[in-house]
């Protein structure tokens, strides 16, 4: 090995070496709430299964995500589903799906085309299943004030 090979191969193993002591000590103060996932469901197992059965079929994923990160090149800009049952009642959740018209309830600045669509046709078991899934979606009491500050400045497109 020639001496210039020797010098960056010693630079580099350097690097190395910084960059991992720098993460085993960022490791050391990161709090035990920021290693767990915030967001989680009181739903049974059976609701999970037939909710999401109505999730698919009505299409909701071509604009809400849920329990996953949301891919902004490939669907509307609509408010991710985790953690809405904190956000919203279950009186609130039927009275929005069940709405003729949900932009009086809650209006939207996407354009029209994305807006949310009415499910007031929905058949009431569907739509009932539906929103219990919605209200049963949670959020860790440690993030909720993160959440609501998130919510709002989508609905208001500025901090709050």
């Amino acid at each position: 090995m020639r001496k210039g090979e020797k010098a960056i191969l010693l630079g580099m193993a350097a690097v190395v070496l910084t960059l991992m002591a720098k993460n085993a000590l960022h490791q050391e103060n990161v709090k035990e709430d920021d290693m767990e996932i915030p967001f989680y469901t009181t739903a049974s197992n059976q609701l999970n299964r037939d909710a999401m059965a109505i999730y698919h079929k009505y299409h909701c994923k071509s604009c809400h995500s849920l329990w996953t990160v949301k891919d902004m090149l490939r669907t509307v800009p609509a408010p991710a589903l985790d953690g809405i049952g904190a956000l919203r009642t279950r009186e609130w959740l039927a009275g929005y799906l069940g709405a003729k018209d949900p932009q009086k309830i809650l209006p939207s600045r996407l354009k029209p085309e994305f807006r949310m669509p009415s499910y007031a046709a929905m058949p009431a078991d569907e739509r009932n299943m539906l929103v219990d899934y919605l209200a049963s979606l949670k959020v860790k009491d440690w993030y909720l004030d993160e959440l609501k500050r998130s919510e709002c400045k989508k609905l208001k497109g500025e901090a709050c």
